[in-house]
């Protein structure tokens, strides 16, 4: 588990690092803060997979149940909004959630890694 913790604030850590290089590089910053967005997706991509594969492992456990429950509502509002409301002030709840779930992730993750 403190491996899937390492992996964790390495994908979390990238685009911060990234995004926070490109603001601070003065020549062709906007290409690092573009690169620090782009990699959010696979920060995304590689919390999604492990939340999965844990709740597979531990079915009874209530916060990775919660996390899938949050990812699940994230994506069906995205589509519902997207395709039927088209609500503004959901897309701004559609750009907050991830990060809120991105936080919880790794909360998880590092009560299961230090316990």
């Amino acid at each position: 588990m403190k491996a899937i913790n390492y992996l964790n604030y390495f994908f979390v850590g990238l685009p911060i690092l990234l995004i926070t290089a490109g603001i601070i590089t003065p020549d062709k910053g906007g290409e690092l803060v573009g690169c620090g967005l782009l990699s959010t997706i696979l920060t995304g991509l590689f919390q999604l997979i492990f939340g999965i594969k844990m709740l597979m492992d531990e079915p009874e456990d209530k916060n990775l149940q919660k996390y899938v429950n949050g990812v699940i509502f994230f994506f069906l509002l995205w589509f519902v909004n997207g395709v039927i409301l088209n609500f503004e002030f959901i897309y701004l709840i559609l750009f907050m959630l991830p990060i809120l779930l991105a936080g919880y992730f790794s909360l998880i993750t590092y009560k299961k890694a230090h316990l």
